[in-house]
């Protein structure tokens, strides 16, 4: 790819938004829509500026919780990922009650938990850990079970024991998966989050679009809504450079995205 296209492909994201802005912005001058129907992308900046203090202070709040659970999604995923991956008898007993849990809707819980620890951080963190550890264990028991067993038999012939190939193939041709996972569970922990916060906290983004809500304020709302959405993507995009600096080797310029 030569630079002219590298400079062409950067751009793309910000041309695609820049066209939502003033398609959005046009429509909404066009039509006279009212303001606490649909703002316009200036109202939803001069909102964003106007109280970017309270937005700081709640986004911190809903960052904290939402890496908080992450992290506890990633270290169980990654713990029961590898257990069902690599052993059929605990992928027959496990996997079920995996897709049972993640099956419960999320928002039918978070009341429960408000019970059990009462409203605030850890509602939420509980539920940003709901959402995201189901696509990390998937994906890493699917990167375990999908290692060719033409591979494994050679090994096994060399004297490779389990403990072996678990370490120095499988884990290694699974982290394609596993950060295909963490973009996927990033942004779902979010959604977790902002759930909980919505349904029952005094904190947070979830808590000032609600607080915002019950005022009309329809610009707040889609700036907390602006706000969540910068988030996601800068961690999306941090655990994307992170997968090309660690798993280089299983990425290759030609396939189906590189023909266009």
């Amino acid at each position: 790819m030569n630079a002219r296209a590298r400079m062409l492909e950067g751009a793309m994201p910000w041309c695609f938004v820049a066209g939502i802005l003033v398609i959005w912005e046009a429509t909404c001058r066009l039509f006279s829509i009212p303001t606490f129907l649909l703002p316009s992308p200036s109202d939803v900046a001069a909102s964003i500026a106007k109280w970017s203090g309270p937005i700081l202070e709640n986004a911190g709040f809903t960052l904290l919780s939402t890496l908080i659970g992450f992290a506890l999604a990633v270290a169980a995923g990654l713990i029961i990922g590898v257990a069902i991956g690599s052993s059929r008898l605990i992928y027959r007993g496990l996997f079920p009650v995996l897709v049972a849990f993640n099956s419960v809707p999320k928002v039918a819980v978070v009341p429960v938990f408000v019970i059990w620890f009462g409203a605030g951080t850890i509602p939420a963190v509980l539920t940003a850990f709901m959402v995201s550890f189901f696509p990390i264990a998937v994906n890493m028991a699917t990167g375990l079970a999908t290692v060719e067993p033409e591979l494994l038999d050679v090994l096994r012939a060399l004297g490779a024991t389990r403990r072996d190939i678990l370490a120095k193939v499988g884990m290694p041709r699974s982290m394609p998966y596993f950060f295909a996972s963490l973009k996927v569970a990033i942004t779902l922990a979010f959604v977790g989050t902002i759930i909980s916060e919505t349904v029952a906290s005094r904190h947070g983004i979830g808590f000032l679009m609600m607080s915002a809500t019950s005022n009309f304020d329809t610009p707040l709302v889609f700036g907390g809504l602006a706000v969540t959405s910068v988030m996601g993507v800068v961690l999306y995009a941090l655990f994307a450079l992170i997968e090309r600096r660690t798993t280089f080797w299983s990425q290759r310029d030609g396939g189906l995205l590189s023909a266009t």
